[in-house]
């Protein structure tokens, strides 16, 4: 999610008016430090047995990998900072970071859903910009195809049965929260 916000931050500001090398050059290492670089942990995490599920779904074992992720999100705000990126821009980063510590912390208790807290943060990203009329394209039909995908996601978390109803709604609500409050 990190890296579709990055997209929709370089695509619907004016930061659009960067060179388009440029901007893919952020997406790519943003889509390296977060993308790339988790999924290479929980890897490695898998493969020497210190987590049974690529999945996560066992929420005993989330604690490490959602530490690497909270690592590489710093990592990413260091990297928008370093590159003279609008302050709002790498406080999207921040704000991923708050909802990870919170759903980490939240998950020693209950499940919550993380995947709901990212695309929520998203769509709270998309609504920031819009408040803040960082927009140059109308961004009500962004927010809309954001919010078609909670929909989707939160009803496809609720059919796998992998979360309840709360859990979906409190880590879209964490997600949301998390970002638009702080980017």
């Amino acid at each position: 999610m990190p890296t579709y916000g990055v997209i929709l931050s370089l695509w619907t500001t004016v930061l659009v008016m960067l060179p388009l090398g440029l901007r893919w050059n952020v997406v790519l290492m943003i889509a390296m430090i977060t993308a790339f670089l988790p999924a290479l942990g929980i890897f490695l995490l898998y493969k020497f047995k210190v987590i049974s599920d690529p999945g996560l779904n066992n929420r005993a074992e989330r604690f490490i990998p959602y530490g690497i992720n909270c690592v590489c999100y710093l990592l990413a705000t260091w990297y928008l900072a370093r590159i003279h990126s609008p302050h709002w821009m790498w406080m999207f980063m921040i704000g991923a970071v708050v909802a990870s510590v919170i759903c980490v912390i939240v998950n020693i208790k209950w499940k919550i859903s993380a995947h709901m807290a990212a695309l929520g943060g998203l769509v709270g990203l998309m609504f920031r910009i819009m408040s803040d009329g960082l927009g140059v394209v109308p961004m009500w039909g962004v927010i809309t195809v954001g919010i078609l995908l909670l929909g989707i996601l939160g009803s496809s978390r609720l059919l796998l049965q992998r979360h309840t109803f709360w859990q979906v709604v409190a880590g879209t609500a964490v997600g949301f929260a998390s970002v638009y409050l702080l980017s």
